[in-house]
């Protein structure tokens, strides 16, 4: 966790930064900061990047505003040292991206979500969008969990 410096207004104002990682931030990555904006509070900042930058998943924004949140306005990222450098949390939401994820900096703890990437999925419009859902409801568990875990864990 990135603390200010001392000598403030000895208000100790204490974020936990999380970066969700995967190939191209095009659907997993994206739907994790959304669900993160959504589901956290001021004690969370989020973002998220990919190995490459492939552009945001129309049926990735599709599936997420129908649960309410819009992703529309993130931006399909390349990971920076600068985005692992503000981290506290890092994490990689497919294998490819666990296999490349740059070294990170000491500190900086990782996790690793192998969730199933809904853009293979083949098969009519409504057998897509089902895999377009499954995974979104599987990011939001996950996400809830983390979440939980890291208000728990920092003792709030």
């Amino acid at each position: 966790m990135k603390c200010p410096p001392p000598g403030g207004t000895g208000v100790k104002n204490v974020s936990i930064h999380i970066l969700y990682l995967c190939t191209g931030n095009s659907c997993r990555s994206q739907m994790a900061e959304g669900w993160t904006r959504h589901l956290g509070d001021a004690v969370f900042e989020t973002a998220s990047a990919g190995i490459e930058a492939h552009g945001k998943n129309p049926r990735a924004i599709g599936v997420m505003a129908e649960a309410g949140i819009d992703i529309s306005g993130q931006e399909s990222t390349i990971v920076s040292d600068g985005m692992l450098r503000e981290a506290d949390v890092v994490v990689t939401v497919c294998g490819h991206a666990d296999e490349q994820c740059p070294v990170l900096p000491p500190g900086v703890r990782k996790v690793h979500w192998p969730l199933t990437y809904p853009a293979k999925a083949t098969g009519a419009e409504d057998e897509i969008l089902a895999a377009f859902r499954a995974t979104r409801d599987e990011v939001e568990r996950r996400v809830s969990k983390l979440l939980t875990v890291l208000t728990e864990g920092e003792g709030r």
